[in-house]
């Protein structure tokens, strides 16, 4: 099978989910509002896990395109790995509203951060999981030939992401806020164009 349906399918579903992200941003209602500045500051939670969640999706279409653009066509487990990593992905507004709906408060917060981190754990194991897929296990569906060493290289990349949110998820019963701020970090080392350069 052409890449092309694969990256068509797997565009929309990671749009569907970035754009979910911004329904968790609420206008404070005027009518329990005092200081409407008072009351949009009070909602940074929502503001620092929109921008998180928001960076992170974004960076796995950017890898994403990469990964897949690798490929001259797709298998089957190849289609069953990229949807189970959109499946991951589908999760990320859920796990987004539910962290900062419960961050700042003293009950649920710890689960709410357990949560978050494990849905981004998740989608980095599948990201992984795929990723191996293309470039270890099936390097003769590779457009271009690589060698075992590059390709070696581009996946250990992608691996060392997921011990952060190994650490983020640990840290969630002790942190909430350390937890998320885990998941920020990772999202920013990520932009950067070294990290997230294929």
């Amino acid at each position: 099978m052409s890449t092309n349906r694969l990256e068509a399918f797997s565009d929309g579903v990671l749009a569907v989910a970035i754009t979910l992200l911004v329904l968790n941003i609420k206008v404070p209602d005027p009518a329990n509002t005092a200081h409407l500045g008072t009351a949009l500051l009070s909602q940074w939670p929502i503001y620092v896990a929109y921008v998180t969640s928001f960076a992170t999706i974004g960076i796995i279409w950017i890898n994403h395109h990469a990964m897949i653009g690798r490929l001259r066509e797709v298998d089957h487990v190849i289609l069953f790995w990229n949807l189970l990593l959109l499946l991951s992905v589908g999760v990320l507004p859920f796990a987004t509203s539910l962290v900062a709906a419960y961050l700042k408060l003293g009950n649920g917060q710890h689960l709410a951060a357990a949560i978050y981190s494990g849905a981004f754990l998740v989608m980095a194991l599948m990201f992984s999981a795929l990723n191996r897929q293309i470039l270890l296990v099936k390097p003769n569906l590779l457009a271009v030939e690589l060698p075992e060493e590059r390709r070696r290289e581009i996946f250990n990349r992608a691996v060392i992401g997921i011990v952060p949110y190994v650490i983020a998820l640990a840290l969630a019963p002790v942190s909430a806020y350390a937890s998320l701020a885990i998941c920020a970090l990772v999202a920013v080392f990520y932009a950067t164009p070294r990290a997230s350069s294929s």
